[in-house]
């Protein structure tokens, strides 16, 4: 299956259970592959063939934006769910969500989930 790829993007939210990561707020970053048939897209050049990219981060950004949740595995639900509630076209997505700047004491580069949803039916 053809996918589109959505790597490192970089939002600022308010997720966390520690009331400071919800008063402060951290850097996030997320992957996410978006599997759907490409062809007619590759062959109309027509971006009605496809899925705006820049959509989908838009739509990811709001996520970000207007909620505040304990959980980086809610905030890749919301993404997945919107993802394929939004896109019908879409079959598949995989969601990566990385959070380089947990409260955790130690050296390490990120703490993350990774989610893939199919359609269902």
């Amino acid at each position: 299956m053809d996918r589109i790829i959505m790597k490192n993007m970089g939002f600022f939210g308010y997720h966390g259970v520690l009331e400071e990561e919800k008063t402060l707020g951290q850097k996030f970053f997320v992957d996410v592959e978006l599997y759907l048939d490409l062809k007619k897209a590759g062959k109309s050049d027509d971006l009605k063939d496809t899925v705006s990219y820049a959509d989908v981060y838009e739509m990811i950004q709001r996520i970000f934006q207007e909620k505040k949740l304990n959980l980086i595995e809610t905030v890749a639900e919301l993404i997945c769910n919107q993802i394929l509630n939004d896109y019908p076209v879409i079959q598949e997505v995989n969601v990566r969500l990385k959070k380089p700047e947990a409260p955790v004491a130690g050296i390490y580069d990120y703490f993350g989930v990774e989610l893939r949803r199919k359609r269902n039916g």
